[in-house]
Order: C-alpha cells, then sequence, then structure tokens
C-alpha cells in the first residue's frame, strides 16, 4: 500500500478559479499529478471551512473561507480521506463546519478530525486494501476550532485520552498514521514537548507521525522503528512568499511487512505548487537531512527552542500589556525596550510564569478569560 500525504490545503482568491474548475494539472503540473495519483491512497489537511456564507467567530487571527464551489478542484485531486483537524476549520462558525462536511459528503470524500461532539471528532478512519488494516488519527492543538462534549468542532489533542485512541486504534490495524496539527508556526524544529508527545504516539503504537500546521519543512526522526515528520510544510495555500512557504515535502509511505517513508520536496510557483527541479530538491532534502541529524544531539532540541523564545518573548509581553501596534514599535525601535522593562518587574513575570505553569492556576485563568468574554459580549463590550 503506498500512501501519499500533504500537508495544508487551502483555495485562495488567487486560485479558486482553477479549483471551480477543476484544473488540478494547472495546480499540480503534469509531473506533481502523476506522482500524486501513483499511489493507493492520498491524504491532506483541508485548512479552511467551504461556505458561500462569512459567519465569522470571533478569534485570534485570521478567519479563513473558500467558496463551495472549490469542491471540484479538492474532488479531482481523488482523495482518500481528508483531515479536517486543525485551527481554522470552526473559522465560520458551526455552519461553516456543517457546510464543509455537507459538500465533502454530497461528493463522496471521506473526512476525519471532526464531528458534532468531542467523541464524535475522535473516531478514526480504518482504510483496508489487500489484506493490509490502516488506521489514521488526526487531531489538533488547542486554539479557537476545538469540540467540546456539546457543541461541533475538531477532535482535540488530549494527553489523557489522544494516547488512549492511538492504542485502542492500533489493536484493530496493522499501521496507524497520526496527523497532529500543531507545533509553532515557521519553526523548523519541534519543541520539547512536541518531542515528547510524538514520541509517546509512537510509544503507543503509531507507525507515522506527521505533524502539520507549521507552514515549513522541519526536520524528522526515528523512534522506536517509527517515523516522526515535524513539519512538512504546505500543499496548496497560496499566503505569503516569504521562504517558509515556498518549499514544502509529499511524505510518502509505504506498507508491507514494514513502513518505509520516502519525502518529495515540491515548491510553490505562483498560486501554484510544482516538483522541486534535481538541484533544488537536493538542496531541500540535504537541509531536511541536515536539521534531522541536529536534533539527534542532547540537549539540541531544548537548546534551539530556549533560543526561539528568547526571540518571541518581548512580543508576547508587549501583548499581554495590551500595547498596540505602534506603542509596540516605538518601544521596540526607539525607546529600546524600556517600556517593557518598567511594565514588568521580575515579581510580576514570576507571578505570570506561575499562572502558566501551574496546572490549578491555569484551569482557573483559561475559564475565568472564556467566562469574562461571555459577560463583554452580553454587555456588548469589545
Amino acid at each position: 500500500m503506498k500512501i501519499i500525504i500533504g500537508g495544508d490545503l487551502v483555495p485562495t482568491e488567487s486560485n479558486n478559479g482553477l479549483f471551480e474548475n477543476g484544473d488540478v494539472e494547472a495546480l499540480l503540473g503534469k509531473e506533481l499529478l502523476n506522482i500524486w495519483r501513483d499511489s493507493d491512497i492520498r491524504i491532506f489537511n483541508l485548512e479552511v471551512p467551504l461556505t458561500d456564507k462569512e459567519d465569522p467567530i470571533e478569534k485570534c487571527g485570521p478567519n479563513l473561507i473558500a467558496p463551495t464551489k472549490t469542491v471540484k478542484g479538492i474532488k479531482a485531486l481523488e482523495p482518500s480521506l481528508v483531515s479536517l483537524a486543525n485551527n481554522h476549520i470552526l473559522d465560520q462558525g458551526p455552519k461553516g463546519l456543517s457546510s464543509t462536511r455537507d459538500v465533502l459528503s454530497e461528493i463522496g470524500i471521506p473526512y476525519i478530525g471532526v464531528g458534532d461532539n468531542l467523541a464524535k471528532a475522535a473516531e478514526p478512519y480504518i482504510i483496508e486494501k489487500d489484506g493490509i488494516k490502516l488506521g489514521v488519527y488526526s487531531c489538533a492543538e488547542h486554539e479557537f476550532s476545538i469540540a467540546t462534549e456539546s457543541t461541533p468542532g475538531a477532535n482535540p489533542f488530549d494527553p489523557l485520552e489522544s494516547l488512549d485512541h492511538i492504542l485502542s486504534l492500533k489493536n484493530r490495524c496493522d499501521f496507524v498514521i497520526v496527523l497532529y496539527h500543531g507545533g509553532k508556526e515557521h519553526y523548523r524544529y519541534p519543541s520539547p514537548y512536541l518531542q515528547k508527545v510524538c514520541r509517546k504516539m509512537v510509544e503507543k503504537g503509531a507507525d507515522s507521525v506527521i505533524t502539520q500546521h507549521s507552514h515549513c519543512i522541519g526536520c524528522y526522526e526515528q523512534y522506536e522503528g517509527s517515523t516522526i515528520v515535524y513539519g512538512q510544510g504546505n500543499f496548496i495555500f497560496d499566503h505569503s512568499e516569504s521562504e517558509f512557504w515556498k518549499t514544502s515535502l509529499l511524505v510518502e509511505v509505504n506498507l508491507s511487512n514494514s513502513v518505509k517513508t520516502a519525502y518529495i520536496p515540491i515548491v510553490k510557483a505562483e498560486e501554484k505548487v510544482r516538483v522541486a527541479e534535481a538541484k533544488k530538491a537536493e538542496e531541500i532534502l540535504t537541509a531536511f537531512n541536515k536539521r534531522s541529524q541536529e536534533i539527534l544531539s542532547p540537549g539540541f532540541v531544548e537548546e534551539k527552542y530556549s533560543e526561539c523564545a528568547s526571540r518571541s518573548i518581548d512580543t508576547y509581553l508587549r501583548k499581554l500589556a495590551g500595547y498596540g501596534r505602534w506603542l509596540s514599535a516605538l518601544d521596540r525601535k526607539i525607546l529600546g525596550g524600556l517600556l517593557l522593562r518598567r511594565k514588568y518587574s521580575k515579581r510580576k513575570l514570576l507571578a505570570i510564569q506561575n499562572y502558566i505553569e501551574c496546572e490549578a492556576h491555569r484551569e482557573l485563568l483559561h475559564s475565568g478569560i472564556v467566562r469574562y468574554s461571555q459577560i463583554l459580549d452580553a454587555k456588548g463590550g469589545r
């Protein structure tokens, strides 16, 4: 059984017409389309609600949307399974999610990772072919798209539940693939926590763990005979021309008596994607393999992530302080961080650390913020 897995797919204004016409040869090019179709199973992450009516939820970050007509191009890609467990699938509310599920069901495309409630969203998908039983499990980090016990949404990663789901699935199948939508955007290495989570998934029975969401190629590791890919980049998502969005990987998983994994470099070509030419492919894979070797060094993942945190903390603290765009720029470019240093004493930072680090404080803080937002809504506040 040959499986090919693509990253994040989002029809955008620049290529909606190609999707609506089902012109996948224009989207992928003939060579990539042949590679895509030369597989038994095709899977990717659909990171946008398909709906013709805007009904954006209140959230931090953009609310994505794509017309229902773009499903024609999705169908032309002949997916065997589409993952919907991601941080954007509820961007247009429950009605947008319902529309997405309806249009996929109408044309016979199976999907995974969402449901009317937590229990339904957590259900895996099993594919049987040529005597091989493959189980696929999909989950996402907690953002604004997550299902609850009584409301629809995406399947969250829950260390008290998801690992049991994977173990149960492995007991029913020959092989298990986990699609995990999480990790730091535009960061090419796993965080210490993400690495711990993915390794634990392997210990519970996953043969392949593929993390998506980072919008860039990361690295991989072999762990207890299984493969973990920390970021494969996008599939088709014309949103940015940054270096991170220009290159991606398709992950090819071959199942027989064992699991063999290969990587197909692809590049962004304006609003389309193409197979990377030989020189570029070699460059992509060389860097991918280099990073994959780096994370094997003891302490590397922790040190690299600490560097990332050092670069990011000022931005987080300014946002927590309520600094707007101009005040943040003033403090950063002219005052050299003086406002930030005056705002946060060591004592205040320790308090924030405790609120985030301690489970009891963090749970109460989260619940209180949700409740306070509801009160503001009731009073017409913003």
